[in-house]
């Protein structure tokens, strides 16, 4: 006899022969619903959007992408119990980071997809929420074309870029939550950044 309901109808589900539903869980209260884990690989070109599909909301460097398009993913290997050996480490990033190879037709079509013109130099291939952060590795629900400085005077910072530190920098002291600094960027980094940034 299975007593919860929950399992009842999964076993009933699965004696039929087919996948169970899994229900979604409940967004936060004011926040979005949870971030999906990712298992695209790195290594491999991975499709985007249709073109004029995805539309960015804001513009110049505050805009934020499309949440239809680009809600944010999560990367599996990055939880709580091990920031210590992931986004705590100094030069984990750089280690999982996709090759240009891979990110480039990425951005191309990406830029298509937000149906932006002009110069690939002129967005940064972003993710939404960032590798220090535990964002997925090359998720297209984990990347978007973030406009970027017109040009590049020696070395820079987007505001984003000074609230993924701020945030990575809170996440490793124990002061922040993994998940809630990943909702944070993920729902509105523009807001977190007058907070946190």
């Amino acid at each position: 006899m299975i007593p919860h309901p929950i399992a009842r109808a999964t076993a009933l589900t699965l004696a039929l022969g087919a996948l169970p539903a899994v229900a979604a869980p409940a967004p936060a209260l004011g926040g979005p619903a949870a971030l999906a884990y990712s298992s695209a690989s790195a290594d491999v070109i991975q499709r985007q959007p249709p073109p004029g599909s995805c539309h960015a909301i804001g513009a110049g460097l505050y805009s934020r992408p499309d949440p239809r398009c680009t809600p944010g993913a999560l990367d599996p290997a990055v939880t709580q119990a091990s920031i210590g050996s992931t986004i705590c480490r100094s030069g984990w990033t750089s280690s999982v980071r996709p090759p240009e190879s891979v990110t480039e037709p990425e951005k191309r079509a990406s830029i298509a997809a937000y149906g932006d013109g002009g110069s690939t130099s002129s967005y940064e291939y972003d993710h939404d929420v960032p590798l220090e952060l535990g964002g997925a590795v090359n998720d297209p629900r984990n990347l978007w074309p973030e406009p970027d400085y017109s040009s590049h005077p020696g070395y820079y910072l987007n505001p984003k870029d000074h609230l993924e530190r701020a945030l990575n920098r809170l996440v490793c002291a124990r002061e922040m939550p993994l998940s809630q600094a990943q909702r944070l960027i993920a729902a509105d980094w523009v807001s977190a950044y007058h907070r946190y940034g």
